[in-house]
């Protein structure tokens, strides 16, 4: 797994820095249906997805499910508010298949930060990353129809139908499973 690690690193890092990061992370595997992290729980690490697909998703009382984001390969996964505020996860991470991840342990984190300003701007292009996914998601969820946000779907996520069930993808466009598969079919017609 350390040269798989490698080879996916070589394209999101310098040699010598690929080497700083390799150097506080541990490689897991995980299997579907997993959880990274649950909710309530009070996270120490964030990790690199090598391989697998994630989703970030929040469970009612009553076992309603709210997907609230979809990671996949090349990207980090974390519950970074909870993380860095030392607080409890009002998420659940949850391995969709079979994963590998890289995972880095926060405090080892903030150290390597503090040694190279470099670490900083990553950790920056990282946030700006993800802050615009989610300000796209947000205006997509609120300005644009179930026809429109399904099609959007799938030209950001290509092949991921063949990934995840439908009743995820339905919780993920905010819509009921019934209502994706009357715009699948009409789609299809």
């Amino acid at each position: 797994m350390i040269q798989e690690n490698e080879q996916v690193l070589q394209n999101l890092l310098p040699k010598d820095k690929e080497t700083e990061l390799l150097a506080i992370s541990q490689p897991k595997t995980l299997k579907a249906h997993e959880y990274f992290i649950r909710a309530g729980e009070v996270p120490k690490n964030f990790a690199f997805v090598i391989s697998g697909l994630f989703r970030y998703v929040y469970i009612t009382p009553k076992g309603n499910e709210f997907t609230k984001g979809l990671i996949m390969e090349h990207d980090f996964i974390s519950s970074y508010s909870a993380m860095t505020s030392n607080s409890p996860s009002h998420f659940f991470i949850e391995a969709m298949e079979n994963a590998e991840i890289l995972t880095i342990s926060y405090q080892k984190w903030l150290v390597l930060m503090e040694t190279d300003v470099f670490w900083t701007k990553f950790l920056l292009k990282s946030i700006e990353k993800g802050f615009s996914k989610k300000e796209k998601r947000e205006r997509d969820l609120l300005l644009l129809n179930a026809k429109t946000r399904y099609k959007d779907f799938l030209e950001e996520y290509p092949g991921i139908e063949k990934r995840i069930n439908q009743t995820i993808i339905a919780s993920y466009l905010g819509i009921q499973p019934e209502s994706l598969s009357r715009l699948r079919k009409n789609m299809l017609s």
